[in-house]
């Protein structure tokens, strides 16, 4: 290599050498000790929400006057990925999501840009529309969750203590941002009997126009003094009950107070739009968000000192809980990959030892802690934090570091027995296999671009991997070439020198059965090379056939999540009489830390890969804490029992882990597109008939179906002119019996409350037998100025970038989803085939976002194959030479799909990772075994014996390496993230290494016509 003999340095300085050494291992010892913990890399959720409001409108008239205009806005927007919209009754939900391209840096602009158009947009909506409301908090992931209960204290006085600890809590070093989540909002109720009021001859509005003028702040001007201004106020707060009661209402010539007239009551939005309850108990919810780039574990030690404290201020019969606890995670799973890399380390240092011997071993084994405190400082430096990506990274690296350190031992113990001394010895390994392992290095390093450079939330959440075994790697190059050989001239015997004649090493009766065994392979050329063909061909078929397909695996994490959909337009009363079903069995089961529900909506995002489900009176979903594991199976098993035995006949229930990846609502999903929601119904009917005939698609169902009955009533404009009345004076009237209006808004300390009124709850008349007061004061029944029809319409409407769709969803038991959907796809092809114009059929669901993370990984796959091609290239300085190195790329193939079948292991995103970075290990030793060739000719020697002798001498260090490699995986093996890839590795490392020692020379002879 031309270049400064570092070896030769290294030898030289030996202070300087001890110095680095020692620094490193102080220096990694200290970035290891701070670096930053956090159960998953940060991942930014490129998602922001939309709402509006618009009280009485249908759900077609919020989409025609309302949703298209908004969301051709936002089309207008660049990087736009999708437009999901909700519509209910009254309410719509846009959620905009941008590319996974988009970076940190750009959302605040795009997040601008949106909230510019909908600005714009909303003085041309109608104009009893509320909003566009903007929600750029959407993708907050809550750091944990502290439900506040108080049986028996008011929601009101409750959520007063909650805003005090909020405050306390957002001092707190390290906490961004706590909400309160949950509140029920306060209201003033002033409820009528109408059949009172049309007796005494007084309109409601006569009662809301005193109301507002007793309440109203208006200034009552000030007095100029030769001292200070003064100020006269009036007393215009109605904040207490009684005060309201008070107020006058004039009618003719006599005064009467409000109450004599009216009911008022303190209480809260009725009915509610959503309620939190813990452990049963009505609840009020604090979600801490952590600070970017903080210490999960230090902030979860500051919390529980902080939740201590705050126990001790709780007024009597107040409590706090801590629902969610990200801390609890993070050192529960930060413990477990220290102790697995712990044990990867003792195991490839075992290895070693066993097989190099005892000082030559020592050697490496020393180079293993120095490489890993060079690899902690860079990660230090570069921002990295201990998580699940970096620490599994790091298990990779220790079966692939070793590698540097045997060749450059071994060629010391070699040259030290061939007779040379030490510090020659120590320095030759420079001159002959610095620049293979440093190209090799850099080949290796090149398999995992893709993920490293990856412009999706997948590379966001991954690409550390490339990062980690980039800066561990080149480490274990740097260690192998300066260190080493300084450890070695200080830990090698002397008697290694002439203990063998030149050669003789090489001699002995295992090493002449390698040898015998690779000429064997070099004269049956054709076989070895085209039964490797073969097997490779094997290997595809049985990839893209049964070795069963994933995107991301299940998490391990205790929490269970239990979806409750009523029918469509169901009222929340209902939706929250079931979860109360389901919260008296889960209060039955030892097994639960804690739960609790959501009622009307989702649950806040307690974890990167959950999506809140937009505002829903017909949905609910419950957070479990399981104690463990085990718990957490047992906890789920029993609830599917209680499912299956029809325990809830009224909802579809849904139980479920968390899963690692982009959010992903259903494991299948087919989007029926058109225009038609009347032939949308039928093509979805027909998909989900298809689906049940998957014995793996449990549940088919439509996210959409129902229609719900409403009362219509088509006036008769001729009799409605003769009362005197106008349909917008019909429709008040109703909404004040029924449901009430606002009147005004009293202020009560901290909050505003809006003051309602309506008709007595215990006086509902029945629809059929409404009566409406007219201008001069008669009543007449509503049947007598129209007709009263029962009509039906959409309770929701789903729009996918402004197309109308129907969901056909279904989950999956018994396989994996992309198998099934793969299956059922097929099955829909005479369904697909039979559309009519401007109708499809889009596949959803894993497959999509697996489709989406995939594409990200390949688009950089050409920039890793030139990469690869270019170190290979610089090192072989042959096209001969460069072909051999990378027709061995894809053998690690072999062994893989043989492992995954073995272990009936599903090939997903994060197993695509490890057979990318496969090729590169594989190319490595070969591009090494190569050189070997080239120098073995260069020696003098004729062309079979060199490649016979490059492959003998490059068979201990190559095995070694794989063997240790393999062991360090093991532990990855156990865990429900990394398992996938640690199979790939292990099965490819060890099947691959033994094909290329016997396939390489092979080729090598086929190629060259070696006789």
């Amino acid at each position: 290599m031309n270049f400064p003999n570092l070896s030769a340095l290294a030898v030289r300085e030996r202070s300087v050498t001890l110095f680095f050494i020692l620094f490193s291992v102080f220096a990694g010892i200290y970035a290891f000790l701070s670096l930053g913990r956090a159960e998953d890399p940060a991942f930014t959720v490129r998602v922001m929400v939309i709402s509006v409001l618009w009280p009485g409108a249908t759900t077609v008239e919020i989409q025609n006057q309302v949703v298209d205009r908004l969301e051709k806005r936002v089309q207008e927007v660049e990087h736009l990925y999708r437009i999901e919209t909700t519509i209910r009754p009254g309410r719509a939900d846009l959620q905009v999501e941008f590319h996974d391209y988009v970076t940190n840096a750009m959302i605040p602009d795009l997040f601008y840009q949106v909230r510019k158009r909908m600005v714009d947009e909303a003085p041309r909506l109608p104009r009893e529309v509320i909003g566009p409301i903007i929600d750029e908090d959407f993708s907050d992931v809550y750091f944990t969750l502290i439900a506040l209960t108080a049986p028996g204290m008011p929601m009101w006085q409750l959520t007063r203590e909650t805003e005090a600890i909020r405050d306390r809590l957002q001092r707190v070093e390290g906490v961004h941002k706590a909400l309160i989540l949950g509140e029920r909002s306060e209201r003033v109720y002033v409820e009528f009997d109408n059949a009172r009021l049309i007796n005494l001859g007084i309109s409601p509005q006569q009662i809301f126009d005193a109301i507002e003028a007793h309440n109203r702040m208006v200034p009552a001007g000030h007095l100029e003094t030769s001292g200070p201004r003064i100020y006269l106020r009036l007393d215009t707060d109605l904040a207490d009950p009684s005060a309201l009661a008070a107020i006058p209402i004039r009618i003719g010539d006599s005064l009467l107070r409000l109450d004599d007239v009216a009911t008022i009551s303190r209480g809260y939005e009725d009915p509610p739009s959503y309620l939190i309850r813990a452990q049963s108990e009505d609840a009020i919810v604090l979600g801490v968000v952590m600070r970017k780039g903080e210490n999960g574990l230090d902030l979860g030690k500051r919390l529980v000192n902080f939740l201590d404290v705050e126990r001790g201020r709780l007024p009597l019969g107040m409590s706090i809980t801590q629902l969610t606890n990200q801390a609890e995670v993070i050192s529960a799973a930060v413990d477990l990959f220290q102790i697995k890399l712990l044990v990867a380390v003792m195991v490839v240092m075992g290895v070693t030892l066993l097989a190099i011997g005892w000082h030559a071993g020592l050697v490496v084994g020393i180079a293993i802690p120095i490489t890993l405190g060079i690899t902690f400082l860079l990660i230090k430096v570069g921002g990295i934090n201990l998580d699940r990506i970096s620490l599994g990274a790091l298990i990779i690296a220790l079966g692939l570091l070793v590698d540097d350190a045997i060749i450059s031992i071994e060629m010391m113990v070699v040259k030290m027995s061939e007779g040379w001394d030490r510090t020659r010895a120590a320095t030759h390994a420079w001159t002959v296999t610095a620049a293979p392992m440093l190209f090799g290095t850099l080949v290796t390093i090149a398999g995992f671009v893709p993920i490293g450079f990856a412009k999706s939330g997948v590379g966001e959440y991954a690409g550390n991997i490339f990062w980690v075994l980039a800066y561990s790697l080149l480490a274990s190059w740097i260690v192998a070439v300066t260190f080493t050989p300084y450890l070695g001239t200080l830990l090698l015997p002397d008697q290694l020198k002439h203990e063998v004649n030149e050669g003789d090493l090489y001699q002995t009766p295992r090493y002449n059965r390698i040898r015998a065994l690779i000429h064997w392979c070099v004269l049956h050329r054709k076989t070895i090379v085209f039964g490797t063909v073969g097997l490779l061909l094997s290997s595809i078929a049985g990839l893209a056939g049964p070795v069963q397909k994933q995107f991301f695996p299940s998490s391990d994490r205790p929490e269970i999540l239990v979806s409750i959909f009523m029918p469509q337009g169901s009222a929340i009363i209902n939706t929250d009489a079931t979860v109360r079903k389901m919260e008296a069995i889960l209060a039955e089961m030892p097994e639960i830390k804690t739960y609790s529900a959501y009622i009307g909506a989702g649950v806040p995002r307690f974890f990167f890969a959950v999506n809140p489900e937009q505002p829903d009176p017909a949905f609910a979903k419950l957070i479990v804490v399981a104690k463990d594991t085990a718990a957490r199976d047992k906890i789920m098993a029993a609830l599917d029992h209680h499912i299956v035995s029809g325990a809830f006949p009224e909802a579809r229930i849904r139980v479920t882990t968390l899963l690692f990846g982009p959010p992903i609502i259903w494991p299948i999903t087919f989007r029926v597109v058109g225009p038609d929601p009347v032939k949308l119904r039928h093509i979805a009917h027909q998909v989900r008939d298809v689906m049940k005939t998957n014995p793996y698609a449990h549940d088919p169902h439509l996210e959409w179906d129902e229609r719900v009955p409403i009362l219509h009533l088509a006036i008769d404009h001729n009799r409605l002119s003769l009362t005197g009345l106008t349909p917008q004076g019909v429709a008040q009237q109703l909404q004040f019996q029924l449901d009430g209006f606002s009147v005004t808004e009293v202020r009560h300390d901290i909050r505003t409350v809006e003051v309602r009124a309506r008709g007595l709850k215990e006086n509902k008349p029945d629809l059929l037998a409404l009566e409406i007061r007219t201008q001069n004061g008669r009543k007449v029944p509503l049947a007598q100025i129209g007709e009263q029809q029962v009509r039906y319409e959409d309770p929701a409407i789903r729009r996918y970038n402004r197309e109308l769709f129907i969901a056909v969803n279904a989950e999956v038991r018994g396989a994996q989803s992309s198998d099934v959907t793969a299956a059922i796809w097929e099955n829909l092809k005479a369904i697909r085939q039979a559309l009519p114009e401007d109708y499809r059929i889009d596949i959803g669901g894993t497959v999509e976002d697996s489709i989406r993370a995939d594409s990200s990984i390949e688009k950089l796959q050409p920039l890793m194959i030139g990469l690869m091609m270019i170190f290979i290239m610089l090192q072989m300085r042959s096209f001969s030479g460069t072909f051999i190195v990378v027709a061995t790329a894809p053998l690690g193939l072999i062994g893989a799909v043989i492992t995954l079948l073995l272990f009936n292991q599903p090939f997903g995103f994060v197993a695509l990772l490890g057979l990318t970075g496969l090729a590169g290990i594989l190319m490595r030793n070969t591009l090494i075994l190569t050189q070997q060739v080239s120098d073995n000719i260069a020696a003098g020697m004729e062309i079979l014996p060199a490649v016979v002798e490059a492959a003998v001498h490059r068979a201990r260090p190559v095995v070694l390496t794989a063997l240790a490699a393999a062991l360090a995986f093991i532990p990855l093996t156990f865990d429900s993230f990394w398992g996938p890839l640690a199979y790939v590795l292990i099965g490819g490392v060890l099947v691959g290494t033994a094909i290329t020692l016997l396939f390489v020379p092979a080729l090598y002879a086929l190629w060259f016509r070696i006789r």
